[in-house]
This record gives C-alpha cells, structure tokens and sequence, in this order.
C-alpha cells in the first residue's frame, strides 16, 4: 500500500484560509488551543532547538524545533533569522517551514508555511502571557520596534484588551510611519511618540527588536508605571537581550520556557532563583494576576516547539476541512515495502547493468 500523499499547505492556502475563518478568528483559535498545550496532563513533549549560529559575512541563525504529540504527530520546524534580510534580501527576518510527520509510521503528512504561523503564534503566546499578567483594564499599548512581530502582538494583544491608546516607537523612521499601514488599521489609531513617553504610558509594552547581541537594553525601564506588563519577545539568541537587569531584578519574570530563556532569553541575566513560574504553570493558576499585582512583570518569549506543534495542526485542520492546499508523492514507496525499486519504471530497472562481470 502506498503512502499518502503530504499536503501542502503554501502561501496561497494559508491566504484562502484566513479569508475564509477570518484573521480575528484565527487569533481566538491560536490563543485558545496555546492555552491548553503545555498542562501537566497534556500527552506532549519538546526538545530544546538546536542549530547553527551564523557569524559571517553577516549575523544569522538557523534552527530546527522538534516536538511530539504521544499517538499524533512529531512536527519539526526549521526557522532561519537574518536580521539584515528587510534591507538586503527584501525578505522577512524570520523565515521558516513547519513539517507534521505521522508520530506511528513517520509519514511526511504535512508541509506548511511557518513565517505566518511564527508571527501568529508568537502573538498569541503574548496575548495568553499578558492575560494573566497585565491588569485586565489595561488601556494603553507601547511598541517598542515596528517590525512585522509587533503587527502580530498588537492583533493578538487586541483580543485579549480594549486599547485606547497605542503608541510606537523605533530606530527605523520607515518602520514607524508605514506601521499603521501594516497593521491595517485607520488613520489615528496609532500613535508615534518618543521612546521615553512609551515606556511612562504603557500599561503593556512590548519590546521586538533586532537588537544585536550585547547591544542591549532597548529601554531605560526607570519611569515605567508600577503594575506594567511586559513582553520580551526579541531576544532568541546567546547575548541578545531587551531589558534592562535593574528592570528584571525587581520584576515578576515569566519565561516561556526556563532552560531555553536562560540560554537566549532576558533570562541570561538573572539567576535560577530570580526567574519565576514558567507560562504554562501560570495558566494553570487563575488567581495568579490577584496575587502578584501590582507588581512589575515580564514574558521572556523565546518561542517554543510545542507553539510550533499547535500551529502545524491548526493548519492542517483548517486546509483538510476547508479543501485547500495540494498533495504531492514526496517519499518513494510502493505496493511491496521491502522492494526499494518498486516505485519505479520496470524498464529502469530492467536496464540494470551491475550484473556479476558487468562492471567496467
């Protein structure tokens, strides 16, 4: 029997996909299942990415993020951030592709773009983070770097929050005024304003910078109000951080993962016993905004497999019901799944010439 056909799920599916569910809904479907992959009795597991790091001739990681369904689905995720891709390559920062394999035979059941999902997801994990840390009438937003992660924090952060106020702010004089543009939203309804004032303002701020490594912090952090939430979504590498230690040190520090944000997280700063509960812990406790505030916290977002898992599933789920994508014979099986050429013509393999004596 041969093996089913991988589903591709391109641009143009994801596209047809958004537009019929809806970006809003997407964002509600991402946030809730997110809230669900990480507790204590979910059958799921990740290891802690791996890849290269790329010095020349300019900064650069490539990495791969595994994670297991138990009896579902092993998803792999291969992620490249270029920092200079924008401006060199015209190409997004953070480029990748999410696999699903069957976790009962390693079929290759699904490919899916992974540049939409990332941003989507890491939206959401935001939005999840900041429900539970930020005070629920918080009312102004502060962006701190006007990439196309902070297009996909102020959507998902929208679902969670009522903002009348969102502010921006970054190095980039382009990225600041086409801001609103990207975020599809109306003329006034984002603010640019001076780094100084974002930080006194802001109820959540969020810090997604390209900050080089050792070239942070990205903030002052000494005029932020007393109950601020932040989320750290930046810094994903060995020496790249946003926030300042002053800041981190008398704040409530949430990562997403200990082992991974103490690696390439704000979290390399901080000691194991100045890191707080990881998200997923968090969400297993309601009450948990009531007895920190109000405090200062922090989300060290990192990015993580499982994140992956649930976006490479949600996809797949959406493209099966919804008929898009297409499907391609990628791996090289046939009937008799001890013949290694049963796959191929007859007459290929008729014209063998390694008979014995034949060799020349």
């Amino acid at each position: 029997m041969q093996a089913e056909r991988t589903l591709i799920v391109d641009a143009e599916a994801i596209a047809t996909i958004v537009a019929k569910v809806g970006l809003g809904q997407l964002y509600d479907l991402t946030i809730a299942r997110l809230e669900t992959v990480g507790g204590p009795d979910a059958p799921v597991e990740m290891k802690q990415r791996d890849g290269f790091l790329i010095e020349s001739p300019q900064l650069g990681l490539l990495e791969w993020m595994p994670a297991l369904r138990h009896g579902a689905t092993v998803s792999m995720k291969m992620v490249g951030y270029n920092p200079h891709n924008p401006v060199k390559n015209q190409l997004p920062t953070i480029l990748s592709t999410l696999c699903a394999f069957d976790a009962d035979n390693g079929h290759l059941r699904t490919v899916v773009d992974g540049t939409f999902p990332t941003a989507v997801r890491t939206g959401a994990a935001s939005a999840l983070a900041s429900r539970v840390l930020a005070r629920p009438d918080s009312s102004v937003l502060g962006l701190v770097g006007c990439g196309a992660q902070s297009v996909t924090q102020l959507h998902a952060l929208s679902r969670v929050f009522t903002f009348s106020e969102i502010l921006v702010c970054d190095k980039d004089v382009r990225a600041e005024n086409s801001f609103a543009a990207r975020s599809r939203l109306p003329e006034g309804a984002v603010r640019i304003a001076p780094l100084a004032e974002v930080e006194e303002r802001a109820d959540v701020l969020c810090t997604a910078t390209s900050v080089a490594p050792h070239e942070g912090p990205v903030i002052r952090g000494t005029a932020l109000k007393p109950w601020v939430h932040i989320n750290a979504i930046g810094s994903d590498m060995p020496g790249k951080t946003e926030l300042p230690l002053e800041l981190l040190r008398k704040a409530v520090v949430c990562p997403d993962h200990v082992a991974q944000a103490r690696a390439e997280g704000d979290c390399q700063q901080l000691t194991p016993e100045e890191i707080g509960r990881p998200l997923a812990e968090l969400l297993q406790d309601p009450e948990a905004h009531e007895r920190l505030s109000p405090v200062t916290t922090v989300y060290d977002s990192t990015g993580l497999a499982l994140q992956d898992l649930v976006m490479v599933e949600v996809f797949e789920e959406l493209a099966r019901d919804l008929g898009v994508g297409h499907r391609i014979a990628i791996e090289a099986t046939a009937d008799d799944p001890q013949d290694p050429y049963s796959f191929l013509p007859g007459a290929v393999t008729r014209s063998w010439d390694g008979q014995p004596g034949a060799r020349r």
